[in-house]
């Protein structure tokens, strides 16, 4: 089942993009030296190990670029590959498997790297509850796949974008004249907008968590850049009232003490933004 920021529409206006972006007014190369009605047959070759994501995106792209295009995956989204694995086998147009190429590498490799390294942060928590949140620091015109590639990698997806979800940071809070000030401008807002938002806020030390259980309307404080040692006494102040959630500075070495604390959610940027991508290869047969 695809996240619900998944959909057709989402996928086409995607593709369609990237597309446009690299072929242009045409894959010259492929259009100058192959046939229009050669046909061949090409398989994807794993050079790294990890988790794979991309497949399902993959059939889409090379589908879209001829629809008669048969392709044959021998994994599916979210399972362990190894180097030398053959992952998929295409038949059909050996131009459009050409122009495809690229887009589908670019997303599978970028994809699988992110899945890959949320498994791997995933199993450092796996002895707690908590769960593991990527974040708003993506690639522009690509969150859709990197937030997808989270969710293929056993993680789960924060808000999608700005217009989801109220999250009030150190900087609204501040530019508002404080916590109390920035959460009830927010709730007059949604009233007189008519919208329906959970609020989320940051924190940066007992006081101010302090001030926001004093609050009504919150749905989950933000513990930020808290040692494990700090955020378990706010989590005891907070005792379960909210939603709670643990962000900034969050490492390999770090994150397991943060998780033992028992806070609801930890948020990682490193996620989408320093996932080292997977070697996938595109071979002729």
């Amino acid at each position: 089942m695809w996240p619900k920021y998944i959909t057709e529409k989402s996928l086409n206006q995607f593709i369609e993009s990237a597309l446009a972006e690299d072929l242009g007014d045409g894959d010259h190369s492929s259009l100058a030296s192959i046939p229009e009605n050669a046909e061949n047959s090409a398989y994807l070759l794993m050079k790294d190990s990890g988790i794979i994501a991309g497949v399902e995106l993959a059939e889409i792209i090379f589908k879209k670029l001829s629809p008669s295009i048969k392709v044959k995956s021998l994994v599916k989204d979210g399972d362990v590959v190894k180097k030398g694995d053959i992952i998929m086998r295409i038949h059909g147009s050996s131009r459009a498997i050409l122009s495809g190429e690229r887009l589908m590498l670019n997303c599978m490799q970028r994809m699988s790297g992110i899945a890959t390294y949320t498994n791997k942060l995933n199993s450092l928590i796996s002895h707690t509850s908590t769960k593991l949140l990527d974040t708003r620091k993506t690639t522009p015109n690509f969150r859709l796949m990197e937030k997808w590639a989270v969710f293929i990698g056993g993680g789960v997806n924060h808000r999608f974008g700005l217009y989801d979800m109220i999250m009030l940071k150190d900087n609204h809070n501040d530019f508002a004249g404080g916590i109390t000030q920035s959460v009830s401008a927010t709730k007059d807002y949604l009233k007189r907008t008519g919208r329906n938002l959970k609020i989320e806020v940051e924190t940066r030390n007992l006081e101010e968590v302090k001030e926001v259980l004093s609050l009504e309307g919150v749905h989950r404080i933000m513990l930020d850049n808290m040692s494990p040692a700090l955020m378990s006494q706010a989590l005891a102040l907070i005792n379960g009232r909210l939603e709670t959630e643990a962000s900034g500075g969050i490492t390999e070495s770090t994150i397991g003490a943060v998780a033992e604390t028992g806070v609801d959610y930890i948020s990682v940027g490193a996620l989408t933004h320093s996932a080292k991508s997977l070697d996938i290869s595109l071979k002729a047969e």
